[in-house]
């Protein structure tokens, strides 16, 4: 023990004489864990940090939470269908939107961190070795990313805090920027996306290209009164040689006679370029059963919950003598899969809109928006016979049992293996209820409409109707006049189109039209709708924390 104590107190006054750089000493090197300052040293590290972001944006529309799907419940289009207190469902407008709530806290929270994400991306890139032609790609794709969430930001919270650079510590001094600065910030960002992005042709299935640049633009010109430069967005995007309205039959359903090119938009592998889709634009890209992709086959519904939210509940149906009418889950255009009616079609959705072209515009037709449902169960006395046609059954005491769905949400016939509990009558399991397709963020039919919206602003009703009429000649729909052509007829149009693929919500908020247009058309919801729900409210706890800054609460909350 003396020995050791004396070795030691050696080793000690040796290093005190020999002296040392202390911070040098001191300064953490990490080797085996990843950290800011060596996680951003090379491109492959960039990209991953992009990777991050398609996550962040896909599950912030796609996930397994209710809040994913706020922007189609509670407009003109979609009502909760249980009539319930829901949040997330908006089951009533107060409850939903006021300064406390979740849903409101939720969607502020996801993409402000997109933006912080963004920033910290950007920052890194001044120290990092990458080529000047991989800092201008990485900014572009990046900056894009921003722009989008921005978008969201300002159509839901009007002016919101704008901040470009990089936060390293709290802060409690965020001001909330007019909303013409957030919007020529979009520009901005936006614009430099488009001059520095691949084309369409260059880039993955799902990867960002400077074409999504230009349809987020044009939106975004139309909303700012810069209605010429919203017509030249669009027209780059339809006029992109790689572009193009599918007219043609096509993917798995194409020889299925009974269908049509609508249909075989919405079926399995049928989003991308790589299934031979010219309409896409950009896709989120959902796989099953992979790292990664989204979703799982047996343990539960972990994301993109069209089919659970969306399709009715037809399992509960009991015929007309009171016994069961209906099997479990059935994976077909008549049983609708794995739903729980909670997103319904309002009366108007349902029936006014498709009035004038009822049985003629193929996004209609009953195997495209469903309108039928027969028994299915073998026991019953009633198998095969419709279960509307029955005075007094439960479909009319309980409306949310069956109500016209759309059958893009859901992959009749076609749902992964491991899902079927009997595939020769395509009855599923417990753990079905997504929607086993990628998804649409944007495709040309929309790019059309956004024009027409433009070409109406600036005071061509004809070139308006035009642009609609490509989308309308598609569907087989009569050709609009120019004389009838509006704002809510363009709406209508965008209703009848694009049905759960647009965020509805935001549309509305856009246009300025979702209080005007609740309160006409969804039977629920526009009764309460008050003339402040234009805005959401802006979250209380991000108030209350920006101790030495300004962010005042939106009038009427």
């Amino acid at each position: 023990m003396p020995t050791t104590k004396y070795l030691l107190l050696f080793l000690v006054l040796t290093v005190a004489a020999t002296g040392c750089n202390e911070e040098e000493f001191l300064e953490e090197r990490p080797l085996s864990f990843f950290n800011p300052d060596n996680s951003f040293e090379n491109f492959d590290q960039f990209e991953s940090s992009l990777y991050d972001l398609y996550a962040r944006v896909r599950t912030t529309h796609y996930s397994e939470d209710d809040f994913s799907y706020a922007h189609h419940y509670g407009t003109d289009m979609m009502k909760d269908a249980r009539l319930s207190n829901s949040v997330g469902r908006i089951g009533d407008y107060t409850s939903a939107f006021n300064p406390t709530s979740g849903l409101v806290n939720w969607h502020w929270e996801r993409w402000y961190k997109i933006v912080s994400s963004v920033n910290f991306i950007l920052n890194q890139l001044e120290a990092s070795d990458l080529t000047a032609d991989q800092v201008t790609l990485i900014q572009a794709e990046s900056r894009l990313f921003r722009g989008l969430a921005y978008r969201y930001l300002v159509y839901l919270y009007g002016d919101v805090p704008l901040y470009l650079d990089a936060i390293s510590s709290p802060r409690t001094d965020f001001t909330r920027a007019p909303r013409a600065d957030v919007l020529a910030q979009i520009i901005d960002d936006l614009s430099f996306a488009r001059d520095n992005l691949p084309g369409i042709t260059e880039v993955p299935d799902g990867r960002l290209h400077a074409l999504v640049a230009q349809q987020l633009l044009a939106e975004t010109y139309i909303t700012t009164g810069q209605n010429d430069l919203a017509i030249a967005a669009a027209t780059a995007v339809i006029d992109d040689p790689a572009t193009a309205l599918m007219t043609e039959r096509f993917g798995i359903t194409a020889g299925v006679d009974s269908f049509d090119v609508y249909y075989d938009l919405f079926r399995k592998g049928s989003q991308n370029r790589s299934g031979g889709n010219t309409e896409a634009i950009w896709v989120a890209q959902i796989e099953t059963d992979i790292p990664g992709g989204l979703l799982t086959s047996t343990g539960g519904i972990s994301g993109n919950r069209f089919e659970r939210f969306h399709a009715p509940a037809v399992f509960t149906l009991n015929d007309p003598d009171g016994n069961s009418g209906m099997l479990s889950w059935v994976g077909d255009l008549n049983g609708g899969g794995r739903g729980v009616s909670f997103m319904q079609p309002t009366d108007w959705f349902e029936n006014d809109l498709w009035a004038s072209d009822f049985d003629n515009d193929i996004r209609n037709a009953n195997h495209n928006y469903r309108r039928t449902i027969m028994y299915n169960d073998p026991s019953s006395a009633f198998f095969g016979q419709s279960a509307i046609e029955f005075p007094g059954t439960v479909i009319q005491s309980s409306d949310w049992r069956f109500y016209p769905w759309l059958t893009k949400v859901t992959t009749p016939m076609n749902h992964p293996p491991a899902l079927y509990a009997d595939p020769s009558i395509f009855l599923l399991t417990a753990n079905a209820g997504a929607t086993y397709t990628d998804q649409y963020y944007m495709r040309l039919a929309e790019t059309y409409l956004l024009r027409a919206e433009a070409h109406l602003a600036a005071g061509n009703a004809q070139a308006a109707a035009d642009d609609i009429n490509v989308v309308r000649g598609r569907a087989q729909a009569t050709p609009v006049e120019a004389g009838d052509v509006t704002l809510d007829y363009i709406l209508d149009e965008r209703a009848r189109e694009l049905s759960l693929e647009e965020q509805r919500r935001i549309t509305l908020h856009r246009t300025g039209k979702l209080v005007e247009r609740v309160r006409l058309y969804n039977d629920h919801n526009g009764d309460e709708i008050q003339d402040y729900n234009a805005l959401w409210p802006i979250p209380l706890r991000e108030i209350e924390a920006n101790t030495t800054g300004n962010l005042p609460q939106n009038d009427g909350y």
